[in-house]
């Protein structure tokens, strides 16, 4: 298995793990990987890809969660025998109504509201670098123009990662993106300096719940949590008043 010429390189972006995510479920739908064929070994995947040993076991972690792949201990990684996914998700095409975006918002306020504060009495050094990274990328791609929802996205997953508990961040994952608000700006076109106002507000709270989580402070974490999440509810909220007074 080991010998067979099945990964390359991957760009170093906010998202290596979804990147890695997507090359082995792509190679287990073509059939590159078999069922019950055994996959390389971590080191292996390093040094074909340039990811991290971390990287490397949060995307076996994800597809064990999807039902592609199995382990064995002290065997390794196996392709199941029916890879199939099988797993509850959120698409970002599925969200055609505020409604269901305030939902989900809903979902992700009991869900990650828990998380922070778990994440500011167990996070690492290592944690709050990835968690500062990510919101230094966010910061350059709104400068640059953008929405910056895919390092958006990696801040809040490495909130959940540094709970210390898997299973935060592999539901997480079945979601994707569309946890992501900023992704839904077409439900609530802004104007330019309405844009502006926003994007600062979001970096604001952002960097709130770092330095909760950096202080060690869950309660306050928890708080600029819900802060952040409930703004983006409320804005909704009133997008979905204002339409059905039209």
């Amino acid at each position: 298995m080991t010998d067979k010429a099945l990964f390359k390189m991957i760009p170093q972006t906010p998202n290596l793990r979804s990147e890695l995510v997507d090359t082995l479920s792509a190679q287990i739908e073509a059939g590159d990987l078999k069922p019950g064929e055994r996959l390389p070994t971590e080191q292996a995947i390093m040094e074909a890809t340039g990811v991290s040993r971390t990287i490397v076991r949060e995307a076996l972690a994800s597809l064990r969660a999807k039902g592609m792949i199995t382990t064995r201990q002290g065997l390794g990684a196996f392709v199941s025998h029916d890879p199939t996914p099988r797993v509850f998700s959120i698409l970002s095409a599925d969200l055609e109504s505020i409604e269901e975006v305030l939902q989900v918002l809903e979902l992700r306020i009991g869900i990650e509201a828990e998380a922070v504060g778990l994440a500011a009495q167990r996070r690492t050094a290592e944690d709050l670098a990835r968690m500062t990274a990510h919101l230094d990328e966010m910061d350059h791609a709104i400068e640059a123009g953008g929405y910056g929802a895919d390092e958006d996205f990696a801040f809040h997953r490495a909130i959940l990662t540094a709970t210390g508990n898997p299973y935060y961040a592999r539901l997480f994952d079945t979601f994707g993106r569309a946890m992501i608000p900023r992704q839904w700006s077409r439900l609530s076109p802004m104007t330019e300096a309405e844009r502006r106002r926003h994007n600062a507000r979001v970096r604001k709270e952002h960097r709130a719940i770092l330095a909760a989580i950096e202080t060690g402070n869950a309660r306050a974490a928890r708080t600029a949590l819900r802060q952040h999440l409930g703004a983006s509810a409320r804005r909704f909220a009133l997008l979905r008043q204002r339409k059905a007074d039209v």
